[in-house]
C-alpha cells in the first residue's frame, strides 16, 4: 500500500523552546532563527528542498488569510529582520471595502506599511507547490510591542496568561463545510443560488460517499498531513456534500495555527479539483448548519498531566475544569460576537439543529453549548460546540480560553449541567440571537476588555459594527421574493 506523504514542516537543530516547563509530546514547531549561524542553517534547508520563492501571510479578523509570494532574498531578509506589510489589512473587510470606522488605520493615517515579523517555527513546505514554503507573519507595533488588532497575537497572550498561572492549554479542532460542483465565476454567474453540491441526499457518516469520491477526499487527507496539519478523521455529515475533518490536538498555539490553514488548504485543494468548499455557518435554512467545535483541555506545564481529570470526582471532572467551564459559561453571552462573528453565524442557532441555543453544558449532550467527554485522564475534555465553521480560529479559541481561565481564578462554579434537551430547558439564559445584540453586549463588556484588551475589543467591535451596517443597508433574496409583486 502506498504510505502517508511526510509532514514536510522545517525542522533543524535551532529549536525554539518553551517558555516554561519541558516540550510537550506534540510534534516540533521547527526552527527558530537567533543568529546568524540559523539563517544559514535556514538558507540550506530551502536549497536541499528546491525552495523558488516563499508564500507569508496572516489572518486578518476576519479569519482570512492575507498574503504574498516573495523572493529567496526578500524572505532570507525578512527572516532577520522582518518586512513590511500594508495594514490595510485591518482597514477593510471580506470584500476590501474600506471600513469608515477603525481607529488602528485608515485614511488618517496614510495606510502606511506595517512591520510583520516572520516566525520562523510556522515553516512548511506546500505541497501542491513543491517550489514553495510558506511561513506565518506576526505584526508589530513601531516599538516592537504586538499589534493589538492582530487575532494571533491575541491568542499568543492569552496562551501566554495560562502558562503563566502553571496550565498548558492542548485544543483541536473539528470543521464541518459544504462541498459544490462549483467555481468562482460559477457562483457568481449562478448568484449564488441553486448550486450542486459534490453528493446528493442526506447520507451521514457514509462510507460509500467517501470512496465514491476517493481522489478529492484522499486529496485533501493527503495534503492536509502532507501540510503538518494531522487529520485524525474525515467523513460525511448529514446533509448534500456536507464533509467534516477532526484536526488533530495539539498545543493551543499549534493547534489554532493548523485550524486557520486548514480552512485554506481545503479550498485550494478543491479548487485543483474544480469545486468549491464553503465554511458559512448556515448555507440553507433547511438542513442543520456547518460547526467549528473546539475540544479544549489543561495540563500541565510538562505535558503529563491533565489537569481537567480528578480520578475521585464525580464523572472524573476536576475543581479545575467545573471552575473553567463556570467562566465560559458566564461570560458565553457577551463574548458571544467573537464567537458569531458574522450575520450569518446566528441562523446556525436554531431549535433541533445540533447548534446551541441557550447558556448551558451537560455531559455528553450534543444539545449543550459546551460538551464535557469522558472520564479517563486520557480522555478527559470540553468541547466548545457554540463556535461554527465560520470562526476565526485564533478568536475562537483564545477568547473561550480566555473565558475559563477568568472561571479559575475567580473560582466560579457553573449551574447544574443540563441532562436532558437543553432546547426544552426554558430557564437558561438565552444566546444573543443576532450580531447587532451581540455587538451591543461585547462593547459594554468590562470583563472582555480585562481578559482580551481595550485595543482588540475596540478594533473588533468597530468591524462588527460595519458588518452590520453594510447587513442592514443590503436588500436580499427573501425580501425581493416576498414583497416585489405582492406588496
Amino acid at each position: 500500500m502506498p504510505t502517508r506523504p511526510k509532514a514536510k514542516v522545517l525542522t533543524h537543530p535551532a529549536m525554539a523552546r518553551r517558555v516554561r516547563g519541558k516540550a510537550s509530546r506534540a510534534p516540533a514547531r521547527g526552527p527558530a532563527l537567533r543568529d546568524a549561524a540559523s539563517v544559514d542553517t535556514l538558507r540550506r534547508w530551502l536549497d536541499e528542498k528546491g525552495i523558488q520563492k516563499v508564500k507569508v501571510g496572516a489572518v486578518d479578523v476576519d479569519g482570512v488569510w492575507r498574503g504574498k509570494y516573495i523572493s529567496l532574498e526578500k524572505f532570507l531578509s525578512a527572516a532577520k529582520g522582518g518586512l513590511g506589510f500594508c495594514d490595510v489589512v485591518f482597514g477593510w473587510d471580506l470584500s476590501d471595502d474600506l471600513l469608515d470606522n477603525t481607529q488602528v488605520t485608515g485614511w488618517h493615517t496614510g495606510y502606511p506599511d506595517a512591520h510583520a515579523k516572520v516566525d520562523l517555527t510556522t515553516g512548511r513546505v506546500i505541497p501542491w507547490e513543491p517550489d514553495t514554503a510558506a511561513f506565518l507573519l506576526d505584526f508589530e507595533n513601531p516599538d516592537g510591542t504586538p499589534f493589538e488588532a492582530s487575532p494571533r497575537q491575541l491568542l499568543q497572550k492569552v496562551a501566554a496568561r495560562a502558562r503563566s498561572l502553571g496550565y498548558l492549554p492542548r485544543f483541536g479542532a473539528e470543521y464541518e463545510f459544504f462541498i459544490f460542483k462549483e467555481q468562482p465565476q460559477s457562483l457568481r454567474d449562478k448568484d449564488f443560488q441553486g448550486l450542486t453540491p459534490l453528493t446528493p441526499g442526506m447520507f451521514g457518516y457514509s462510507w460509500l460517499r467517501t470512496s465514491l469520491n476517493a481522489p478529492l477526499v484522499h486529496a485533501l487527507i493527503d495534503g492536509c498531513n502532507a501540510f503538518g496539519l494531522g487529520i485524525e478523521g474525515f467523513h460525511t455529515e448529514t446533509g448534500p456534500g456536507v464533509f467534516e475533518a477532526a484536526i488533530c490536538y495539539d498545543d493551543i498555539e499549534k493547534s489554532a495555527d493548523k485550524a486557520a490553514l486548514f480552512k485554506t488548504v481545503v479550498k485550494e485543494i478543491c479548487a485543483r479539483h474544480g469545486v468549491t468548499a464553503c465554511f458559512m455557518a448556515k448555507v440553507d435554512a433547511k438542513l442543520p448548519g456547518c460547526s467549528g467545535h473546539v475540544h479544549q483541555s489543561l495540563w500541565d506545564l510538562d505535558g503529563e498531566q491533565n489537569l481537567f481529570h480528578d480520578a475521585k470526582a464525580p464523572h472524573g471532572m476536576s475543581k479545575l475544569l467545573r471552575h473553567y467551564i463556570g467562566g465560559q459559561v458566564a461570560l458565553m453571552p457577551e463574548l458571544t460576537a467573537l464567537y458569531w462573528p458574522t450575520i450569518n453565524s446566528y441562523k446556525r442557532s436554531v431549535e433541533n439543529t445540533w447548534a446551541p441555543t441557550t447558556v448551558t453544558w451537560g455531559l455528553e449532550n450534543r444539545t449543550t453549548a459546551i460538551r464535557v467527554i469522558g472520564e479517563s485522564a486520557k480522555a478527559m475534555r470540553l468541547e466548545y460546540r457554540q463556535l461554527g465553521a465560520d470562526m476565526n480560529a485564533y478568536i475562537g479559541m483564545a477568547v473561550s480560553l480566555a473565558a475559563g481561565l477568568w472561571g479559575i481564578e475567580n473560582e466560579v462554579e457553573p449551574p447544574a449541567p443540563c441532562e436532558a434537551n437543553a432546547y426544552a430547558k426554558r430557564d437558561a439564559p438565552p444566546l444573543p440571537r443576532n450580531l447587532k445584540d451581540a455587538v451591543a453586549l461585547l462593547k459594554g463588556s468590562e470583563r472582555a476588555r480585562e481578559l482580551l484588551g481595550d485595543g482588540f475589543v475596540d478594533h473588533f467591535v468597530r468591524t462588527r459594527e460595519w458588518e452590520v451596517r453594510q447587513y442592514e443597508r443590503a436588500v436580499t433574496n427573501w425580501e425581493l421574493e416576498r414583497y416585489l409583486e405582492l406588496i
